[in-house]
């Protein structure tokens, strides 16, 4: 039943780290900048808190990040997944058709996935 509430299951890690490595993804950590200054974020990743969301990655905001209109794999995460899911569903009604939820930023250092400082 829980599962059922989940959803589709979430991208790897892996596949993040190679679509980042790539160039055809987009890590986008959409915690507050609060957030990042205790944990650090992913490497790789471009933050973009969630308040500011609806005007940096929206592609007819004059305000939009380049990130968000190449056309790229979106791959979002936030503490523990919440968040992101929102953002997931946020970019979907903006136009862009390839986001995936990685979830929170634990279950990025739980398989592997390395940090950086802000």
């Amino acid at each position: 039943m829980f599962g059922l509430l989940k959803g589709k299951t979430r991208i790897a890690v892996s596949d993040v780290v190679s679509g980042l490595d790539a160039g055809t993804l987009v890590l986008v950590d959409v915690r507050d900048a609060g957030e990042l200054r205790g944990s650090g974020k992913a490497k790789g990743a471009i933050n973009v808190p969630m308040i500011d969301l609806q005007m940096k990655a929206n592609p007819s905001s004059p305000e939009c990040l380049p990130a968000f209109k190449q056309g790229k794999h979106i791959v979002v995460y936030c503490a523990s997944g919440a968040r992101s899911a929102g953002a997931k569903r946020m970019l979907g009604q903006f136009g862009h058709d390839h986001v995936d939820n990685l979830g929170g930023l634990y279950d990025w250092v739980q398989a592997g996935g390395e940090l950086e400082q802000v």
